[in-house]
This record gives structure tokens, C-alpha cells and sequence, in this order.
């Protein structure tokens, strides 16, 4: 096969422009993201190795290896993982198949500064781009572990790429960095010295599980602990942020860090972390759900989407158990009663975290709610076993407050009030409009402005709090002193939001078929 020159997707082709003239200042991570990349395919060649017996290769000697050349400014990070096919590279590399890229790109575009880029960045999970903030060439070589031939790929990160079919090349893959020239002003190290490779290695890959080594060298540069098996102790909120980074390739550190340990009839460890702002596909039917599944170290599974309940998808981390099968399937899992268990476990241990969180700082769980609170009120109705801590996390709106909980409502509550009150629309403005408000407003009384299209959904399920009755302004009679608005106005207000109510549930129903 001839040498091909394709064009990147459009999507594409626009983050490699921001990345080329990235005005990121810490170009440090692009070895990160490689390394983190090298260490997933090393996972997955072992994965392979114990669970496909016909797969011929070697594994004595699973490794990372950089290896820099000062006097043709190259740098060279290579491992002998599982590799990519031919038709892997195009649409791993090639294409950024994701619901709701452009709406990021434009994002990333407005940015007004490098922190707000490296969030938006870290949205997409495609760190392999990051290379083209320190190189003008990117050379790819790769082979898929049991298959003979290879494939070869090279871009300098503008319009196009050109691929081709090799004869031979070593398993595994090789990513080539032609550095762009020292003395560019935005080019603040040179990135093929040995004191700075070993200093990027130790800050942000130390907890890597495969052995990093310059090439030509046996020792190896980080010291390959997990740290889920570490005493909480023993570390650092450094590592446990860098830890986090390379599991979510996010550029920001996590808004909480959760460390646990279950004991008993079946054990495991868990790293779980809550980020510190939504991914951009959390409400798209192909968002990525769940977190990492190892069995004694050895992994199985990205996305383990048993482990974690829908509506706490956003929580990011690794479940180390103890006495799985290797050789367990995504079905077999949604089935299996210790890991039912463990779910349950998982989704009390975070719901408590953001419980402790919400009492301790108010503005940072503010923060948390306004980036996940419309997916965790979904719990709401999935999860009735833990509604009523679900319900003391929830913050609302409210004619007397922008954000208030329902237990600072009821504190507010006037003498003789017995329900609280509230209100669903399409938006606040239509809400404040409703005649059938103004005669709660004349009497003083709070009402809750609902407008999230599954705050109509979850009303309905949700009968009461604190023994006080949960009652729609615009439903139902309400005892407030006077006659009843006209019908005609309380139908009138149920179709406005009856329609915020069907476009959820038409999303709730698309997404239903996922397991979790």
C-alpha cells in the first residue's frame, strides 16, 4: 500500500489550530498524556495475554521508554502494548467522533485565558494533540499486537496527515516529537534534556504501574505504586490530582477526592474523584459512564458503567476488587451481587462526601451543584433508597433566593405553613408571570422556581420532606384564604411545563438502554 495523505475532520483540524498556537504555559503535560496513553496500551496487552490464549506475544517485559535525541531535537516515547491497526489509527487520531465538539471548539475560541483553555482542552480526552504545542512534526509508528504488518503515521498538525502500510514494524507504538527550535520564545524548556524528562516523569507519572526507562537504561524513573493500594496517609493531594489527571486526561485538578477501602466477604480498594467541571458530553447518549474495573492490579475494564449509578456518571476513579474473574463481562457485572454491593457502597460513600462538602463550604459546593446538580437530581427518581440524602444535597431557586436548599426553606417557612410550595415552567420569567403566583406573593409565602425539564418528573415522585408535603401553586386546591384561581389559569400553567417534562423523559428513555 502506497503512502496516503488525508484530511483531518473539520472538528479536528480546528483543535490542532488551537493547539499549534496554544497560549497554554504549561506544555509539560503533553508527556504526561503520552505516557498515560503508552501505560493504557500496556494495560490492554496484558488484559489480552491472560484472557486470549491464542494471541502469540511477548509480555516478560512490559515497558515505557523515552528516549531523546539532543543533536536532531527528536524525542521518542515508545511502549510494546497492544498497538493500533491501520483503520484504528485513522479513527483514533484522524477524528474526533463526539457529540457536542463544536459547541467546545467555539468555547475554546472565546477563551480569554490559558486556565480557561486547559479546562476546555482537557474536555476532549485526546492528549496525543497536546504534542503540537512543543513539536512541528509528529511521527506514529505502530503494530497490532498478533497481526504482522504496521502502519505508520506523520502530521505537522495543520490540514492533513499521511499514513502508510509497513512491512515490519516492532509491537507496540512509538510517537516521534520534532521539537520546534530551542530559541522560540514560546518554548520555555528543551524538552530533550535528561533533568527535565526525569522531572516531568517523577511529578506527573511516578504512580504509572509499568516501568518508565530512558532508553539504554535498566532503572526505571518512577517507582510504579498504585496509589488506590497506598495508606490515604501516605499521599500527597500532588499525586491524587496527577493520579486523577491521567485517569480523566482533564487539565484541572478534581473538586474531591474520595480514598476507600471495603473489607469483608468480598474486598476491594477505590479512587474515586468528583472533577471540578462537567464533561461536555454528560447529557449525550455516547458519553463515557463509569470508572475503571481492576481485579488484583491487573485492569479490565474503562467505563465499568456497573459500579457507578446513572446519575453519578460525572464521578471519575478506579475499583480495585479482589476475587473477580478475569475474564468478566459487562453483562456478567450488572448481574453479580457483590458488585451490586459495592455500588451501593460507592454511591453512599460519594453522596456523604458531597454531603460533608455542602456543610463545609458552601461556595465550593455551589460550584459542584451548578456544573452536576441537574444530573444528580435524576437520582431523585432512579434511586429512591437514597432520595432523602439526595434531597438534602438538591439546591434550588426560589422567590426570596437565587440557591437554597429545602432545609433553609423550611426554615423559612411561615408560622402555619404546612406545605412548601412550588412552581414548574419553561424558565423563571414565565414563571414570575403566572397569575397563579401572585396570590402566594400577597400572602409571603416561598415558592420554589422549578425549571429544569426533570423538575417536573421528580415533583411527581417526591411526596414530601421533613413531614411537610410537596405542593404545586399552580395544582391541586391550596388553602391560602381565598377561592381557587380559575381552572382555565391552572390548565394554563400545567401545559407550559408539561413540555419540559416530555423532553426529558424522551432523553431519560434514549439513554434508558445503557446499563447503570
Amino acid at each position: 500500500m502506497s503512502k496516503e495523505t488525508l484530511e483531518f475532520q473539520a472538528e479536528t483540524r480546528q483543535l490542532l489550530h488551537l493547539m499549534v498556537h496554544s497560549i497554554y504555559s504549561n506544555k509539560d503535560i503533553f508527556l504526561r498524556e503520552l505516557i498515560s496513553n503508552a501505560s493504557d496500551a500496556l494495560d490492554k496487552m496484558r488484559l489480552e495475554s491472560l484472557t486470549n490464549k491464542e494471541i502469540q506475544v511477548d509480555t516478560s517485559d512490559l515497558h515505557i521508554e523515552v528516549e531523546a535525541d539532543k543533536d536532531k531535537r527528536t524525542l521518542t516515547i515508545r511502549d510494546n502494548g497492544i498497538g493500533m491497526t491501520h483503520d484504528e489509527v485513522v479513527s483514533l487520531i484522524g477524528t474526533i467522533a463526539k457529540s457536542g465538539t463544536a459547541e467546545v471548539l467555539r468555547k475554546l475560541r472565546e477563551a480569554s485565558d490559558a486556565g480557561a483553555s486547559a479546562e476546555l482542552i482537557g474536555q476532549f480526552g485526546v492528549g496525543f494533540y497536546s504534542t503540537f504545542m512543543v513539536a512541528d512534526k509528529v511521527t506514529l509508528v505502530t503494530r497490532k499486537a498478533g497481526e504482522s504488518a504496521g502502519t505508520s503515521w506523520e502530521s505537522t498538525g495543520e490540514g492533513t496527515y499521511e499514513i502508510e502500510a509497513l512491512d515490519e514494524a516492532p509491537q507496540g507504538t512509538s510517537v516521534t516529537l520534532h521539537l520546534k527550535p530551542e530559541d522560540r520564545e514560546d518554548q520555555l524548556f528543551d524538552y530533550t534534556a535528561e533533568w527535565k524528562i526525569r522531572e516531568i516523569v517523577k511529578r506527573y507519572s511516578d504512580f504509572i504501574a509499568w516501568p518508565i526507562r530512558m532508553a539504554g537504561e535498566d532503572q526505571p524513573l518512577n517507582s510504579m505504586k498504585a496509589l488506590w493500594a497506598r495508606p490515604r496517609g501516605e499521599v500527597t493531594p500532588e499525586e491524587y490530582h496527577e493520579f486523577y489527571k491521567h485517569l480523566s486526561h482533564d487539565w484541572t485538578d478534581p473538586l474531591e477526592t474520595i480514598h476507600m477501602k471495603g473489607e469483608g466477604t468480598f474486598e476491594y480498594e477505590a479512587l474515586l474523584f468528583v472533577p471540578s467541571h462537567a464533561p461536555f458530553d454528560m447529557f449525550t447518549r455516547d458519553g463515557k459512564r463509569g470508572v475503571q474495573l481492576y481485579v488484583k492490579r491487573v485492569f479490565i475494564m474503562d467505563d465499568c458503567e456497573a459500579l457507578v449509578p446513572q446519575y453519578l456518571r460525572f464521578v471519575k476513579g478506579v475499583v480495585d476488587a479482589h476475587d473477580l474473574s478475569l475474564n468478566i463481562s459487562r453483562e456478567i457485572l450488572q448481574q453479580d451481587r457483590q458488585i451490586q454491593v459495592v455500588r451501593r457502597r460507592l454511591a453512599k460513600k460519594v453522596l456523604s462526601t458531597l454531603k460533608d462538602l455542602k456543610a463545609a463550604d458552601a461556595e465550593k459546593y455551589g460550584t459542584f451543584w451548578s456544573e452536576f446538580g441537574r444530573a444528580v437530581k435524576e437520582g431523585l427518581i432512579e434511586d429512591p433508597d437514597n432520595r432523602e440524602q439526595l434531597l438534602d444535597l438538591t439546591l434550588l431557586t426560589s422567590t426570596a433566593a437565587e440557591s437554597t436548599s429545602l432545609r433553609e426553606y423550611v426554615e423559612r417557612m411561615k408560622d402555619g405553613q404546612k406545605d412548601i410550595y412550588y412552581m414548574t415552567g419553561e424558565s423563571r420569567a414565565m414563571v414570575e408571570h403566572s397569575p397563579h403566583l401572585e396570590a402566594f406573593l400577597a400572602k409571603g409565602y416561598e415558592v420554589l422556581i422549578l425549571t429544569d425539564p426533570i423538575d417536573e418528573v421528580w415533583v411527581e415522585q417526591v411526596a414530601e420532606y421533613d413531614g411537610k408535603t410537596l405542593q404545586s401553586a399552580a395544582k391541586g386546591k391550596v388553602d391560602l384564604g381565598e377561592s381557587e384561581p380559575p381552572p382555565s389559569r391552572r390548565q394554563t400553567s400545567r401545559s407550559c411545563c408539561r413540555g419540559s417534562a416530555r423532553s426529558w423523559r424522551r432523553t431519560s428513555r434514549r439513554s434508558a438502554s445503557r446499563p447503570g
